[in-house]
């Protein structure tokens, strides 16, 4: 096993006993390398009297057994299991790893009409979001998604005037697009309000976004939003609204709603939306890439980039662009570099510039070959 500095990262495992409940210590043997004992408990009480259940992934602040030590036989139990300390996040799409992390605070835990949104503060990343079991964002590093997600599209066009974000509830994607002096109408469908009111309560630096006058908002389904928008609307659509496309094939209800995306964009108009990471083993490009086409039938394109709080540490997105004037999504024609003005953000944007811009669409040749129409 790695010698152990800093942040432990392993698979923890350990094996209960018969009422369910395991304890758990980080010792020194007696040449000083490190022995794991794990203990896992159903329920605990985790910061600010918050109660943790069996089936989140709150887990102690302890390291836990290595998988080649006795403990994993069978009746091993998984991190699903709560103790208080750490939040593992282990998306059903990465099975066998978790990302692991120190809770110092629990902020908030609340449950709307539609999900459950946990906050709490961090060691290491400041206050992380956690949306009905997933890793939405960190204070760390959220504006890396933000910035890509919005400027990857909205520099691909010449003056954009209308844009629609189709969730994105935390203000952080209408904080970017603020920064386009083009627009006219910013739209945007968040289909639950607690969302907003909880990142404008936590993260004011995120959901200033919301202070732009251009921005308007509409609380409801964005299934239903996109089907009523007239065809030919928006210059460019940002879906922050749902699970990333892959991935492999996309399934018949993204393909759905991927259709009314198409019909609301003008000719030549473009969609930005998040899409699998190039590092999980079921994911197939080509496949995303070939269904895209079929639906848009422009410039359909596959970029990267890393924020490290996402499993992998890395995040993809789909650009696809409208038949019509052609769309060029490696080469910024609208840069955003040297703008004096950056809307209602405090400052120039912090990850995102022209380079950065063409950088994201340079593939590993493991990816090449299902990349673009052009």
């Amino acid at each position: 096993m790695a010698k152990v500095s800093g942040v432990v990262s392993a698979v923890f495992m350990a094996k209960a006993n018969g009422n369910g409940v395991a304890s758990a210590e980080f010792k020194a043997n007696g040449n000083g390398s490190p022995e794991f004992h794990a203990n896992l408990h159903r329920k605990e009480t985790v910061g600010d009297g918050v109660m943790a259940e069996h089936g989140n992934t709150i887990v102690s602040s302890v390291s836990l057994l290595p998988p080649e030590t006795e403990n994993s036989s069978n009746g091993d139990v998984c991190f699903s299991s709560a103790i208080p300390g750490w939040y593992a996040d282990a998306p059903p799409l990465w099975p066998g790893e978790a990302h692991v992390y120190k809770v110092e605070k629990v902020l908030f835990r609340g449950k709307s009409e539609y999900q459950e949104l946990f906050i709490f503060e961090s060691a290491t990343s400041g206050k992380i979001v956690i949306l009905d079991g997933y890793l939405q964002l960190s204070e760390k590093d959220e504006f890396v998604y933000q910035e890509m997600l919005t400027h990857l599209a909205l520099c691909s066009i010449p003056n954009p005037k209308k844009v629609l974000l189709v969730g994105g509830g935390d203000g952080g994607i209408l904080r970017e697009a603020s920064r386009h002096s083009s627009l006219e109408q910013i739209d945007i469908c968040e289909i639950d309000k607690m969302v907003i009111d909880v990142y404008k309560q936590f993260f004011p630096d995120i959901a200033v976004g919301f202070e732009d006058p251009r921005v308007s908002v509409y609380i409801g389904d964005g299934v239903e939003f996109l089907k009523s928008v007239p065809e030919a609307t928006y210059d460019a659509i940002i879906l922050d609204a749902f699970q990333e496309m892959g991935p492999s094939a996309l399934e018949l209800a993204d393909k759905h709603l991927l259709e009314s995306v198409a019909r609301a964009l003008r000719p030549g108009g473009v969609l930005s939306t998040q899409a699998e990471s190039m590092w999980n083993k079921n994911f197939i490009l080509e496949d995303i890439i070939a269904d895209c086409r079929k639906i848009f039938k422009g410039s359909v394109n596959y970029a990267w980039t890393t924020v490290p709080v996402y499993s992998s540490g890395v995040v993809g997105f789909i650009l696809c662009a409208t038949e019509g004037p052609p769309v060029d999504f490696k080469h910024p024609i609208n840069p955003i570099d040297a703008v004096p003005n950056h809307g209602v953000a405090k400052g120039p944007p912090k990850f995102y510039n022209s380079e950065v811009h063409t950088a994201a669409f340079c593939l590993p040749s493991f990816l090449k070959g299902g990349s673009s129409k052009n």
